[in-house]
């Protein structure tokens, strides 16, 4: 009976400490990574450690939802882009009140497509480059397109972007020492629209 009980409290141990590792985030898949049975999870929810977020996502009671990490935990494929890649990178001061994503064409959500949310669909030859790993607010890591890949985004998609938001986001993004000039033609002639570019850049160098 002692050898069950020390297992049980094993098993609890490990989901406490990825739920600490990840700032109180847990998916059902950590189980899966870790061979933990299930029946663990139900034994934190039956504590009342633990509450369920969306599918396959839980929260520790105590801690604030990692919005950004949730809604990308459940839609994986996603990249925050455009508005939400902004806001991400400091190039715009509004928190986002929904989020802009870009799928590979061919991804299929039907909880998705019937969100608020802003979902663009591109190649799935294109849809890797410029990606990177950032930081949630509350620390977690998202995935995101990196600043030059934003920028062509933000170039690609100005019909359907605020124009004062594009403007704005390419003067500052002009200010940044980081920036990378060399790297954002580069991207430009991969999703051609160097021509685009040049005219915006040009005005503002």
């Amino acid at each position: 009976m002692s050898m069950i009980v020390k297992k049980n409290l094993s098993q609890l141990e490990k989901l406490r400490n990825i739920l600490g590792e990840q700032r109180g985030i847990l998916r059902t898949s950590d189980l899966a990574k870790n061979n933990i049975p299930r029946t663990y999870l139900s034994i934190l929810q039956e504590k009342g450690e633990i509450e369920r977020v969306s599918r396959g996502i839980y929260k520790s009671i105590d801690s604030i939802e990692d919005e950004f990490f949730s809604f990308q935990a459940r839609y994986k494929t996603s990249v925050y882009s455009h508005e939400t890649a902004l806001y991400l990178h400091d190039l715009a001061d509004r928190t986002p009140l929904s989020y802009t994503v870009t799928v590979p064409i061919g991804y299929h959500s039907t909880s998705l497509k019937e969100s608020p949310h802003k979902i663009f669909y591109l190649n799935r030859a294109l849809f890797d480059i410029g990606l990177t790993i950032m930081t949630s607010p509350h620390g977690n890591e998202i995935k995101a397109t990196g600043l030059e890949r934003t920028i062509i985004d933000l170039l690609r998609s100005r019909k359907k972007m605020d124009i004062q938001l594009v403007n704005k986001a390419l003067n500052e993004y002009i200010k940044r020492k980081e920036r990378n000039i060399n790297l954002l033609y580069a991207y430009a002639e991969k999703f051609r629209i160097q021509k685009i570019l040049r005219q915006y850049i040009e005005i503002l160098l």
